[in-house]
């Protein structure tokens, strides 16, 4: 296995702090173009969709915008549904799926929901390609009322500062074979603790919310999604990274405990989405359309859900 450099920084059993961070920082270099890959896709949408600035990144504003897309006319008698992608950069089938969903799809639905759709909440880490942000923080622990990590605190006041209760929120992740060979190494040497290996699924799989599951809302996402790739099995203690299996790939996490991004909306039907690029079974372009399937999936459950609890006129 091809551990990363990052378990070499600082003191073996000792937690990291301020200098070991930026030693950690100091070590990254930038190995793609938010611009080009995220923003100027992002600039040909706007003759479609209203394109929405909610904050910059202070360690290079310019370079760092952060933007929301979301429809022309959106109504109060419509769901309110929230797409993310990139809160981990280097997970890239997040950003790329949802750019292409808002490409492909979701002018397609502007009359059945109110979209709002972020495709790259951490964009220094989907330049750097890394889990983290600049300060060695994971974004996708930090959505907490004393957030440590920018992309998160500005994400959680933009969607705070917007009309209306949530019907449901898709963020879409990766889990890949440097997750076990660099991040999760680099996890233990940041907090000074042990690294325990594990095992990396190989598939599509939903992560639910183990404090409000929406079974039926999973289902309908792995039905749609096992149509173009395939969802990944248990393993031999029935288990995907450690949690059991719950139905046909889907685990549960308790999501507002952890401070993920998908508890930050209180919306009845969350999931965050878990593609495998490093599979031999598996494109990239196919993982892109599996977080397109899982978003077109999620969208259409939870309008329907939301038409059925209407009261009767």
């Amino acid at each position: 296995m091809d551990i990363s450099h990052d378990d070499r920084i600082g003191i073996p059993g000792q937690p990291w702090g301020a200098t070991e961070r930026a030693e950690w920082f100091k070590q990254q270099s930038i190995r793609r173009s938010y611009k080009e890959d995220v923003l100027d896709v992002v600039d040909g949408l706007r003759p479609r969709f209203n394109v929405v600035s909610y904050g910059k990144l202070e360690l290079d504003p310019d370079r760092y915008p952060l933007f929301a897309i979301e429809g022309r006319n959106p109504r109060s008698e419509l769901p309110n549904i929230l797409i993310t992608g990139g809160v981990h950069g280097y997970e890239t089938s997040g950003v790329h799926g949802a750019l292409s969903f808002a490409g492909l799809h979701a002018s397609a639905y502007e009359r059945r929901a109110n979209l709002i759709i972020v495709p790259c909440v951490s964009p220094w880490a989907y330049e750097v390609i890394h889990r983290w942000n600049n300060e060695a923080v994971d974004p996708n622990r930090s959505f907490t009322a004393d957030s440590p990590a920018q992309e998160s605190s500005l994400l959680m006041q933009y969607v705070a500062s917007l009309s209306g209760p949530f019907a449901a929120h898709v963020d879409l992740h990766e889990t890949t074979d440097s997750d076990e060979s660099e991040f999760r190494p680099a996890l233990a040497a940041r907090n000074g603790s042990a690294f325990e290996a594990g095992e990396i699924p190989d598939g599509f799989y939903l992560v639910d919310d183990s404090e409000n599951q929406q079974p039926a809302f999973q289902q309908a996402m792995i039905k749609a999604v096992a149509k173009v790739t395939h969802i990944a099995p248990p393993d031999e203690n029935g288990e995907i990274i450690g949690s059991p299996v719950v139905a046909p790939g889907v685990i549960n996490y308790p999501v507002k405990s952890l401070g993920l991004c998908t508890s930050l909306t209180n919306a009845v039907f969350t999931t965050t989405t878990e593609v495998y690029p490093d599979s031999p079974r598996a494109t990239p372009e196919q993982c892109i359309a599996a977080q397109v399937a899982a978003v077109c999936a999620a969208i259409d459950f939870a309008v329907a859900a939301h038409s059925q609890a209407e009261p009767a006129t």
